[in-house]
């Protein structure tokens, strides 16, 4: 039993090695195509971060980040927004979406954040190592690996990887994950395949690439840096899988404006923001 415990881990690690010498070339032919992409610093504070995220889970940005802007207009402090009556919480942010499920949630998790840390502040995480933070936000009420990893990354420059829907698709087409890995799975797999100075350039060109290009339900092959290293493509050329035509516009490969979020973006209310 040993040695085939020996063996599987011979061969995870040589997976893992396999996985981190072909992410190299592909990051490098999406910066190629999006321009380099760094961490310039945090957006927001910690636990506006947190915040905003859960207001983004299931909603797109803009509606995310227009809930997030009323909130704050609404109410001055984290402290106000955790003592108001849960049903005024919930008319406000409606404009992002889910609003009965995240306001009980928000006030959720800035209840035990006060409960935990005495205030309602989440600096403590900045001493911490990248997998004990994500660790630490996973255990609050309703966050998940993929949030947790979101504010370690942009909140902190942590090297945590955020596996979202974009991220997680063009993985799988490349061939970066095992067959029938799920999401979950996903974010542990791929970051043990990456240096902890690629995380994030790996999470913002992924997700580029998944707006742009690698799209659901079908990619846009005809316009993809990456089609000489994609296992999908190759299927693509044998007919066992399709490809969406190239659109008589194609992307410019300009930021849009959820592409923007990404990168010192904050919303009015906010420090970073005025």
């Amino acid at each position: 039993m040993a040695a085939r415990r020996s063996a599987s881990a011979r061969s995870l690690a040589a997976q893992r090695r396999a996985r981190h010498g072909r992410i190299g070339p592909l990051l490098e032919a999406l910066e190629e195509r999006y321009g380099p992409q760094v961490w310039s610093g945090p957006r927001l504070d910690p636990v506006s971060e947190l915040v905003l995220t859960i207001l983004s889970q299931n909603t797109a940005d803009v509606n995310s980040h227009r809930a997030f802007t009323a909130l704050r207009d609404r109410y001055p402090t984290w402290e106000a927004v955790l003592s108001a009556p849960t049903d005024e919480l919930v008319e406000v942010i409606r404009p992002g979406g889910l609003a009965p499920t995240k306001g009980p949630r928000i006030q959720a998790v800035l209840a035990e954040i006060a409960a935990e840390r005495g205030a309602l502040d989440l600096s403590v995480l900045s001493e911490m190592g990248a997998r004990e933070a994500r660790d630490w936000l996973a255990a609050l009420p309703g966050i998940g690996p993929k949030t947790a990893a979101l504010v370690v990354l942009f909140a902190f420059g942590k090297p945590a990887l955020p596996v979202d829907t974009h991220v997680y698709r063009v993985a799988w087409r490349l061939g970066l994950l095992p067959p029938k890995t799920d999401v979950a799975a996903s974010h542990d797999i791929l970051e043990a395949a990456l240096d902890p100075e690629d995380v994030y350039r790996f999470h913002v060109l992924f997700i580029r690439h998944g707006r742009d290009v690698c799209r659901a339900p079908r990619p846009i092959c005809g316009l993809c840096p990456l089609s000489a290293l994609c296992p999908y493509y190759q299927r693509v050329l044998k007919g066992k899988a399709k490809a969406a035509p190239v659109p008589r516009k194609a992307p410019s490969g300009e930021p849009r404006y959820h592409d923007e979020l990404l990168h010192g973006w904050a919303p009015r209310g906010t420090s970073a923001g005025r």
